[in-house]
């Protein structure tokens, strides 16, 4: 079951993270190996990410987060590296998708004013970012019922698994 608050610290990137961003295609060799292909997330887009990240960080970026080819890989080595969450502006529909199908949660919601390094609460039924560094809030439309439950099962084969099939009325 995923906490309904999350806490963790920022990692900030702009607008336009692709997919090849996020798990460069030099590395395609890897696929089969989540756990190596992770050790480069992101690192054409901050050096430091694949290494300094650590498990309840926290991925903030600006628009279309996710950008590019459909590999459901990229959202599957962020959740690797121990994200939980991506908060962005906006994210393209096929990597928001792969993103709750994988177990891990994107979130729409304003984010300007987040530095890296900032500490930050994340409450996915109220619909708020606490911003602890910066004293501000976000507030955002939280995920539908069905999402909610899906990530709480840990992604939508553990969620189809659990529940003996897929569940449109179900609840988290």
């Amino acid at each position: 079951m995923m906490e309904s608050v999350l806490h963790g610290k920022v990692w900030r990137f702009g607008d336009g993270i692709s997919t090849d961003h996020i798990t460069p295609g030099r590395y395609y060799h890897l696929r089969g190996d989540l756990k190596a292909l992770a050790e480069h997330a992101l690192e054409d887009a901050d050096s430091d990410f694949a290494q300094k990240a650590q498990p309840g960080d926290i991925v903030v970026a600006g628009k279309n987060f996710g950008q590019g080819s459909s590999r459901e890989h990229a959202p599957l080595v962020l959740k690797e590296r121990g994200i939980r969450v991506v908060l962005a502006q906006s994210f393209a529909r096929i990597f928001f998708r792969n993103a709750v199908n994988v177990g891990l949660v994107p979130i729409i919601c304003d984010t300007g004013g987040f530095e890296t390094g900032d500490e930050i609460e994340v409450d996915l039924e109220r619909g708020r970012v606490r911003n602890l560094t910066g004293g501000f809030e976000r507030f955002f439309t939280p995920l539908p019922p069905i999402m909610q439950a899906i990530l709480a099962d840990g992604g939508l084969v553990p969620h189809i698994l659990k529940r003996g099939g897929f569940q449109w009325d179900s609840t988290p």
